[in-house]
């Protein structure tokens, strides 16, 4: 479920239909290329997860900015300027010891844009959207993720109104970090909840 999509497998059936369809509109004239593109970079790059490591790291850092981000989601990322694009009901949730959370939406694919970008195809099948309620510690452990029995596993539904966004762990061995260093510990699927943070080895060997 979890991995990446090789270069050499054959695409899945989904992406060959939008393929087909981007191309059938750019040869009609009604969309361009370029246009396309952008689109693709303002939401991988921009809006995406990197928006939401920074905010990550600057709740790693600021113990007052993590309150505010905890008390008030949507409140707390507008001041990065993040806002809107289903963004606007925002709910942060931070991992601890005693407590892993996990987030899902069991309709559709209800997901907090702004801090996050695009949902990964993963986040949006029904598979994953019905067993990581049914049995979420099975599904973190397809992802890698092993939680010790003493780790209580909330798993959040998002909805139309309300997204979540999970504050993960600090990984150990960042004491004297700077916000941008710690950002790069920060990944998407640790913000969604189905992995942990890199630690600064890990960080490196990507």
């Amino acid at each position: 479920m979890a991995g990446d999509h090789k270069h050499n497998d054959p695409l899945p059936e989904t992406v060959l239909r939008v393929k087909s369809l981007e191309s059938l509109l750019i040869e009609k004239g009604l969309v361009e290329a370029a246009a396309l593109d952008a689109l693709v970079d303002r939401y991988e790059t921009k809006v995406g997860p990197k928006n939401g490591a920074k905010v990550i790291a600057r709740a790693w850092a600021d113990v007052d900015f993590k309150q505010r981000l905890l008390t008030d989601g949507s409140a707390a990322i507008a001041e990065f300027g993040f806002s809107g694009g289903q963004g606007e009901e925002l709910v942060a949730v931070e991992n601890t010891e005693a407590i892993h959370n996990v987030v899902v939406c069991t309709l559709c694919s209800c997901y907090p844009w702004p801090v996050l970008g695009l949902p990964p195809v993963w986040y949006k099948s029904a598979p994953y959207r019905s067993r990581v309620v049914r049995e979420p510690r099975k599904v973190l452990a397809e992802f890698g993720t092993t939680l010790p029995e003493t780790t209580e596993v909330r798993v959040w539904d998002s909805t139309a109104e309300t997204r979540y966004l999970v504050v993960p762990r600090r990984p150990p061995g960042t004491d004297g970090m700077t916000e941008d260093d710690l950002a790069l510990l920060v990944t998407r699927d640790s913000m969604i909840g189905v992995s942990v943070a890199l630690t600064p080895a890990q960080a490196r060997e990507i």
